[in-house]
């Protein structure tokens, strides 16, 4: 049988995988290991217009991003981030690792302080309240 299932999966393409498929991978008691996590580093809140993006290496994975809703996100990451004392990316992670559904995140660093943030990411309890906002500014 299979064990586990790589989607692409984060608060930006939530579409892709909620609904019948989520639903038959928690029914089936299959892993759930979910790609691009922080949108291609869109959801750790560095990248909040094409000014930002400038010759980054996943510009391109980016700037579809930038728009109303991509904005949406990222204040109401912002506002939990306040709220639980973290940043974006942490709450990003939370939220993913929170999905009972989701086994855990494939994520990427490029330096310690990133590390240091994807470690601190699993010890966040995102409350009710902050979920709900994040849900909806987020929604497919």
């Amino acid at each position: 049988r299979y064990e586990s299932l790589q989607p692409h999966y984060n608060l930006m393409e939530r579409g892709l995988f909620e609904g019948a498929l989520e639903d038959e991978c928690v029914k089936q008691g299959i892993g759930v290991i979910p790609y691009y996590s922080l949108a291609s580093g869109f959801l750790s809140g560095k990248y909040r217009s094409e000014a930002d993006v400038g010759d980054a290496k996943r510009g391109a994975g980016v700037k579809k991003y930038i728009n109303p809703k991509g904005l949406a996100v990222l204040a109401a990451l912002d506002a939990a981030a306040k709220k639980h004392g973290s940043n974006p990316a942490q709450v990003a992670l939370a939220w993913l690792m929170q999905r009972k559904s989701v086994t855990a995140p494939i994520v990427s660093a490029t330096n310690l302080k990133q590390l240091d943030d994807i470690v601190k990411s699993a010890t966040i309890k995102l409350d009710a309240e902050s979920v709900a906002a994040i849900d909806k500014a987020s929604a497919p």
